[in-house]
């Protein structure tokens, strides 16, 4: 399969690390006098103090490690061919940073859940300042645990099941955008719209027309720096990425003043951040409030749109899988005599379109790794992660094990017809910091399949394989279709 990694961002992003390392050391050294971090071995002194203990595997060239071969090949291929070489533990350097990846479901496990307060998250500092640095997934401990609380709360399917007619509003609405164009779209980028437009509903509920448009310009903006080279220098995609992230702040600031003057408890989960009390009385600031909303519509939006997109193409390469999907959700439609909503029941009954989910979130591993670091020297089965290092949980590995999943680059949904083992299916991530709102995401997934199904059909144009990473994967120039009314379900009268 022709692989086309975006390497540029990734080597940008490594140089200016590397760049900004002294003025980092300066930094650091001007707040001595504060309270001081843990110590940290540096990873050079590291390897000698551990060298028989440090997990096998090769740190590169000096300086730049690894991430040339990273980026330079099928992440996939590298990944796998470390594993194959040193085991389900290994060592690299890559993105200037030392890092320990892990490939086993015992391994992930330990990581992430039963050992998870030995690791923190990390990102680096470029993309903090783009969403915010309170958002919930830069942090661990209290602050987190009870945002994180929150957000499942809001996102819970006691919350989000009354929200099932908006978001097919907002499919349909969509979907006949794409067909009325007549021309090619790209999948990926209407699907981003389309989990945008969902992210807002969750957040604000109904929201004004005015602010839902430059809310959307703006954080157009901002993710299209969030993965460019981090430079200051106005004009850059990331310096218009840091301006429009101010106005975001602005304009989310006039919104969180209008809601706290009308003191109304909102369910959505702009009024949940709101009404939010810690067990000491205290409030969230405007600033937090902010963070978080970017953030959860950060993570809400590519992961989502890039499922979709994948689901779409492998329905579209196996036609009797998707006339078995199109059979079962007709019965729905017909059932709901072509005209009323989804019930909350029937998405929960979809059990070959479900399958049809899962597996394309096994096969297309959207999240393929997580980023932890490591907070004190850490043995595990006999090796020593130390102190500072990243870990690096490699969840497409485990995804495409043979000896978890058979026959792994074949897409098989019956294989979901049993549960999986235990920690070998983590498509939200594991853990304290899994996805929070994965139940909202699979509502769009159904509700989206559905309303395309049964009254659409689209073309595949051009190359039907390849693979573009920015930095999620997803099928190639964002798999390019052609989308049209399904004419037999208006001749049977069952389309709106």
């Amino acid at each position: 399969m022709e692989i086309i990694v975006s390497i540029l961002p990734y080597i940008l992003l490594f140089l200016s690390t590397l760049l900004s390392y002294p003025f980092i050391i300066k930094k650091k050294k001007k707040k001595k006098h504060s309270s001081p971090p843990q110590p940290k071995l540096h990873f050079l002194a590291a390897a000698n103090s551990y060298r028989n203990k440090l997990p096998p595997g090769s740190m590169g060239w000096p300086y730049i490690g690894e991430t040339p071969q990273l980026y330079s090949q099928d992440p996939n291929i590298f990944f796998a061919s470390k594993q194959k070489r040193y085991g389900d533990i290994f060592k690299t350097h890559i993105l200037g940073c030392p890092c320990v990846m892990v490939a086993s479901p015992e391994a992930v496990r330990f990581v992430l859940v039963s050992h998870a307060h030995l690791f923190r998250p990390t990102y680096p500092n470029s993309k903090e300042r783009l969403i915010g640095p309170s958002a919930i997934f830069f942090h661990s401990g209290d602050y987190h645990t009870q945002l994180r609380r929150l957000v499942q709360s809001s996102l819970a399917p006691e919350a989000i099941r009354k929200k099932i007619p908006d978001i097919e509003a907002i499919a349909s609405s969509a979907l006949e955008s794409w067909a009325s164009l007549g021309t090619v779209v790209n999948t990926f980028q209407e699907m981003k719209k389309f989990s945008f437009d969902v992210g807002i509903l969750s957040i604000f509920g109904r929201l004004d027309d005015s602010y839902r448009q430059i809310l959307k310009e703006n954080y157009c903006i901002l993710d299209k720096g969030y993965n460019s080279f981090p430079n200051t220098v106005p004009g850059t995609a990331y310096h218009r990425a840091l301006m429009a992230r101010k106005r975001l702040g602005h304009i989310l600031g006039e919104i969180i003043r209008e809601k706290r003057e009308k003191r109304t408890v909102e369910k959505d989960l702009l009024g949940q951040l709101l009404n939010f009390r810690d067990a000491n009385g205290g409030t969230l600031t405007d600033e937090q409030v902010s963070d978080n909303i970017i953030g959860v519509l950060f993570a809400a939006q590519d992961t989502t749109a890039s499922a979709l997109t994948w689901i779409l193409k492998y329905l579209h390469d196996h036609q009797k899988l998707l006339d078995a999907v199109k059979e079962e959700q007709m019965a729905i439609l017909e059932m709901n005599g072509g005209k009323r909503p989804l019930t909350w029941a029937q998405t929960r009954n979809m059990p070959i379109t479900h399958r049809v989910i899962l597996e394309s979130l096994r096969m297309a591993s959207i999240i393929s790794f997580t980023f932890r670091e490591a907070l004190v020297d850490v043995e595990y089965k006999g090796y020593v992660i130390p102190n500072g290092w990243k870990v690096m949980p490699l969840f497409r590995n485990i995804h495409h094990n043979p000896d978890f999943f058979p026959d792994p680059q074949n897409f098989d949904p019956t294989r979901f017809e049993v549960p999986p083992k235990p920690n070998t299916f983590m498509p939200f991530g594991n853990g304290a910091h899994s996805c929070p709102g994965n139940e909202l995401a699979k509502l769009e997934l159904f509700i989206l399949i559905h309303h395309l199904v049964t009254k659409y059909k689209w073309e595949v144009v051009g190359t039907q394989s390849g693979i573009q990473y920015g930095p999620f994967p997803v099928p190639l120039h964002g798999l390019p279709a052609r989308f049209r009314k399904d004419l037999g379900c208006i001749e049977q009268d069952a389309c709106p």
